[in-house]
């Protein structure tokens, strides 16, 4: 199939990118490059450099090419800026999901695959979270995306689209080729990992949680599981399957753990410091990937944490300027 990735120079994507070319796939990443590297790019992938926000823009990108299928991961994603700059998050999420459709839709597209979040549920009544909870986001990012998986409901119903949100938190380690690199990093694990290489401190975002340790739990996914599930995502919507879908690993880690094993992992303490808490962060957030494992097949083979927080760090000691060389 001609699938087009956007978002396919960021993290998330470029690993993506890398799985359905091994499974034969004709790839077009659209990116802006805004956030992404374009060495990210897999050298076999088509690249286009435009910003979803502007349809025209988009439309000239795609002119010539005919598409199968859309993943989806370029977003606007800081829980905390979402809540300084709500605007932002509806603009680049929710408005250029709309030129996506539309114009993804013009050269033939009728299979979406989102990157969302479990952010979509705000602070859970139980967990594990199942896709019954009731979604209530606490924060612009979450309800961004909410917003983009019932506008796809509706393109299902009205314009044949088959479409598949994956609702996950924290993506993490790295493949061999392809890890994490911002400008602007806020991720636990490489920020963990980067305070341990340069003698720095770890902000921890609150300490009195109720929780066992204080601080926030989550789940943390290994990236080719995520990419995993997206390849996934797409043959389901083959069968007819659409809606949406959790991913989770089956069990959360604090944030004083994953300090802990990074500090296992490369094998010296890593400093930290208590801040404030953030604004939109939920105490606990874990996802029950039961459905994913019934319908898709998704079983995710990175569980432990320690395998996940080796895979970064053996990707940044290989790349310790990023893709900057």
């Amino acid at each position: 199939m001609k699938i087009l990735v956007t978002g396919g120079a960021g993290y998330i994507g470029s690993v993506a990118c890398e799985r359905l070319l091994r499974e034969g796939h004709d790839v077009l990443v659209l990116d802006n490059l805004s956030t992404g590297h374009r060495e990210a790019v897999p050298p076999q992938a088509g690249f286009v450099d435009a910003d979803l926000r502007d349809r025209a823009a988009v439309r000239r990108a795609l002119a010539g090419h005919d598409l199968d299928a859309v993943m989806h991961f370029a977003a606007a994603s800081l829980v905390g800026e979402s809540m300084e700059d709500p605007g932002k998050y509806f603009e680049n999420n929710v408005g250029a999901s709309v030129n996506l459709l539309e114009e993804a839709g013009a050269r033939g597209a009728r299979r979406f695959v989102l990157s969302s979040t479990a952010a979509t549920y705000g602070e859970p009544d139980r967990v594990p979270i199942t896709e019954e909870a009731a979604t209530a986001p606490t924060n612009p990012y979450g309800e961004s995306k909410l917003m983009i998986e019932r506008i796809l409901d509706w393109y299902g119903r009205l314009r044949d689209w088959r479409w598949i949100s994956l609702r996950y938190f924290n993506a993490a380690g790295a493949s061999e080729e392809r890890g994490e690199d911002r400008d602007h990093e806020t991720h636990l694990v490489p920020l963990v990992l980067r305070a341990a290489v340069q003698g720095g401190e770890i902000r921890i975002f609150g300490d009195d949680y109720p929780t066992p340790d204080g601080t926030c739990v989550r789940d943390y996914i290994h990236i080719e599981d995520l990419a995993d599930a997206h390849v996934r995502a797409l043959d389901a919507m083959g069968r007819g399957v659409s809606g949406v879908f959790n991913l989770g690993n089956g069990k959360g880690f604090s944030v004083r753990e994953v300090v802990t094993v990074a500090e296992q992992v490369v094998g010296r303490p890593i400093g930290q410091v208590v801040a404030p808490r953030r604004p939109g962060d939920p105490a606990t957030l874990i996802a029950s990937s039961d459905r994913a494992r019934e319908v898709l097949g998704w079983t995710p083979a990175h569980t432990d944490l320690r395998s996940i927080v080796e895979s970064a760090w053996r990707w940044h000691r290989a790349h310790p300027n990023g893709y900057r060389g």
